[in-house]
């Protein structure tokens, strides 16, 4: 007799919980899981989340939402300020300026997104400093367009690589830099001639960004595309003009002797304390090389 065994039921396959995020913060991933309200509090800034989604970011390092209707003459400063005074209490600021025909729905909704994404790069680059969130805080600009915490997060992680493929060194994004003294060509183009033209060895990259009214992050992929073209630099990397070796005066002439001697030759000056001549094609290929090696 012929035994025929049942195979035994399949075990269910349990999903693993994809949390949003991509680990650029547990602490973000962890309040969108639970949709959480309040405001993130870190180095670079401030992220606002309603109900685990976020409203509204803002960094130093970056204009902020009023700069940049302003700069695209969007708004006047009358105007916001009214907003603020009358709906900022309420938390409907973006609402009221809607109403009150300030501004059309879509404008608003794009300058948001293009201030948030902007000012999230900044709150989301790496620290040590430890994370704070205070639960409950809306912002007073109100709801205008939320976005996933993981949208955000593969969009600074995108812009992330996206610098570290135009030039490797992060110096530019936080330190003052200077003009190298190369001609800008024809392939720099007007918004790089602006950005240029600011650069006075005082002014960071948030600086430029406030005075043109631009997003910050816009900012630092101008500066990293001149400084792989070697146009700028920082200080410390711009070589100081070297004076050329000189050969010496000769000295006075010995008394005269009884016998002539031929004159001497002029002393040639050695090879090795000679002056190497600053070219600045040369520093450019040097930089060049090192970014090609990074990557």
């Amino acid at each position: 007799m012929t035994t025929v065994r049942t195979p035994p039921p399949t075990l269910p396959v349990r999903q693993r919980t994809q949390i949003p995020g991509n680990g650029i913060s547990p602490l973000l991933d962890r309040l969108a899981a639970e949709r959480a309200t309040g405001v993130l509090m870190r180095d670079g800034g401030m992220l606002h989340l309603s109900g685990g989604q976020l409203v509204y970011a803002e960094s130093p390092a970056t204009p902020g939402l009023d700069a940049l209707l302003i700069a695209r003459g969007a708004l006047d400063e009358e105007g916001w300020r009214e907003a603020i005074a009358q709906a900022g209490p309420l938390r409907q600021v973006g609402r009221f300026l809607v109403d009150s025909g300030r501004i059309g729905q879509g404008a608003l909704e794009l300058c948001h997104l293009g201030a948030l994404y902007d000012a999230a790069y900044f709150v989301l680059g790496p620290s040590g400093a430890p994370a704070r969130f205070r639960y409950g805080e809306a912002h007073w600009l109100g709801p205008v367009r939320p976005v996933p915490v993981a949208a955000v997060a593969r969009e600074t992680l995108r812009r992330r690589e996206l610098l570290h493929r135009i030039w490797p060194d992060p110096a530019t994004d936080r330190d003052p830099l200077v003009r190298t003294g190369l001609p800008a060509g024809p392939a720099v183009t007007s918004r790089q001639r602006a950005v240029l033209e600011r650069i006075n060895g005082l002014r960071t990259a948030a600086d430029i960004s406030r005075a043109l009214g631009r997003p910050a992050f816009h900012t630092l992929v101008d500066l990293r595309r001149l400084a792989a073209a070697g146009l700028v630099a920082a200080p410390a990397a711009v070589p100081a003009p070297v004076a050329r070796a000189t050969v010496p005066a000769p000295l006075a002439p010995a008394p005269a002797r009884a016998t002539v001697s031929a004159p001497a030759a002029e002393t040639p000056v050695p090879a090795a304390q000679q002056a190497p001549f600053a070219d600045p094609h040369i520093t450019f290929l040097k930089r060049l090389r090192d970014a090609l090696e990074a990557l």
